[in-house]
């Protein structure tokens, strides 16, 4: 050995080129491709979390994630490319809460009251979303809830769903009408079900 790395494998260490080498022309491309979708990615942090608090640093770790890796994002799909940040980060987050967890016992905060809502947005939305229906979809396991939201609110297809999440597309079939089904249960005999009216 003469002091010299050599790979064990041609290509195993190598990196695409980066498309932009300048903070400017990141920072542009960030704007362009990115900013855009942060609506999306909020409401898709929202899905793969347990609280808006969650959901609100799941966004942020995600979009400085993106931000430092933006050089090497061809800017194809940039809906595609936020879910599979995102969703890589939830697992390694819920990985260290759940070790976190079993050393500590303290309560966790309930959600703010609606009355109590002080952001614009959050006032806007509480509005828009009927509470029996937020209720039935945060009663929902992330898993499910991230696939509704994917597929029935933003329209995307199952095998683009499945390729986000990088998993089976009868994994999402399977989700998904698991997932229905249980809203169907926690809405009957509300306003919002179809039963009643």
């Amino acid at each position: 050995m003469n002091g010299t790395l050599v790979s064990p494998r041609p290509g195993i260490l190598d990196f695409p080129e980066p498309m932009a080498t300048d903070l400017d022309t990141r920072r542009q491309r960030f704007e362009e491709l990115i900013v855009p979708e942060m609506p999306f990615l909020a409401r898709i942090s929202r899905a793969m979390s347990h609280s808006q608090a969650e959901a609100d640093d799941l966004a942020q770790d995600t979009l400085v994630k993106a931000f430092r890796a933006i050089d090497r994002f061809d800017g194809k799909f940039p809906r595609a490319w936020l879910t599979r940040i995102a969703r890589n980060t939830a697992i390694n987050r819920d990985q260290r809460n759940r070790e976190f967890l079993q050393a500590d016992d303290s309560p966790i905060e309930p959600e703010p009251d609606p009355a109590e809502l002080t952001d614009p947005e959050d006032i806007v939305l509480s509005g828009v979303v009927d509470e029996n229906l937020k209720a039935a979809l945060d009663s929902l396991p992330p898993s499910f809830r991230t696939l509704i939201q994917l597929v029935d609110v933003e329209g995307m297809s199952y095998q683009e769903a499945a390729d986000v999440l990088d998993i089976p597309i009868g994994t999402v079939m399977s989700r998904l009408h698991r997932g229905r089904e249980r809203l169907r249960k926690a809405l009957a005999g509300t306003s919002l079900d179809p039963q009643t009216r």
